[in-house]
Parts: C-alpha cells; sequence; structure tokens
C-alpha cells in the first residue's frame, strides 16, 4: 500500500504571520515530499438588503480571496517548485476550515502561525487550542524571519 505524501494547509488572509506559515508549510512540504493546499474563504459584509448587492458583495469576496490565493501560489512555486492546491470555499473563516478538514482526510497537518500582537495568538490559533480538532497542527511563532522559518523545517 502506497503511502500519500503529507498535505499541508494554509489558511491565506492579509494577516503579516500568514507568510510564515506560508513560507513553513512550503519549506516543510518540499523537504517531505509532501503538498500544499491554500484556502482562503470569500466572506462577504453582513448587508444582505438587496438580492443583487448581496452577489456583487459575493463576486468580490470570491476575487479578493482569488486574487490573494493566487499571490500565495506564485510564492509557493517559487520557493519549491511546488504547484498548491487552491480552494476557496464561501462562509466564515473557521466554518470553512472545520468543513474543510472534515471533507478532505489527505490534510495531514494545519499549519498557522501566531501574531505578534498583544490581543493574543489569533482567532485560528486559538480555535485549534481551546477545541479538540481532527488534526495536527504546527504553529509558526509569527515573528520568526525567513532563515529562521527556512532552519526549522
Amino acid at each position: 500500500m502506497a503511502v500519500q505524501p503529507r498535505k499541508f494547509l494554509v489558511v491565506i488572509d492579509k494577516t503579516p504571520e500568514c507568510h510564515m506559515a506560508l513560507r513553513f508549510a512550503t519549506r516543510r512540504a518540499q523537504h517531505t515530499g509532501g503538498r500544499v493546499t491554500l484556502m482562503s474563504p470569500a466572506t462577504p459584509g453582513e448587508f444582505q438588503q438587496w438580492r443583487g448587492v448581496e452577489e456583487i458583495m459575493k463576486d468580490e469576496a470570491h476575487a479578493e480571496a482569488e486574487a490573494l490565493l493566487h499571490a500565495a501560489a506564485k510564492i509557493v512555486n517559487d520557493l519549491s517548485g511546488i504547484i498548491p492546491e487552491l480552494v476557496i470555499p464561501f462562509g466564515t473563516v473557521t466554518d470553512c476550515l472545520a468543513k474543510l478538514i472534515k471533507e478532505d482526510g489527505d490534510i495531514s497537518i494545519l499549519v498557522l502561525a501566531s501574531a505578534t500582537a498583544k490581543e493574543g495568538p489569533g482567532p485560528l490559533v486559538a480555535m485549534f487550542t481551546s477545541a479538540v480538532q481532527a488534526i495536527p497542527v504546527t504553529i509558526v511563532p509569527g515573528n520568526f524571519t525567513n532563515d529562521q522559518i527556512d532552519a526549522l523545517a
């Protein structure tokens, strides 16, 4: 029976720590023969007064998520030659993340980076440290340099 290569999942957003998680997952996949999946949920605002406006907001949220994923995918490919899988679900980050992990049995490790702000490590890190989830999580310190991440991965 052939062993599937590890699939590293990274949530792509506009936070500075996202780049730390992306770099670590990419380097780790590169060093272990793994794969990378990038997820950026399309999360429009709560305004739903008129159907036409709601559709425009959904389209804009999808376009923004797509742009974030394409920029992240370029980084993954430039660093490692890996072509990542791109996922754009619709909904809140936490709901989409939980659903993707449940549905995609190939995902081996979720890679997150902690925020460096005083408010705490960030909502996704808090989600996986406060609730029992069915996946290993690697949390990269958000204040690491690229050289530190490369040495660790």
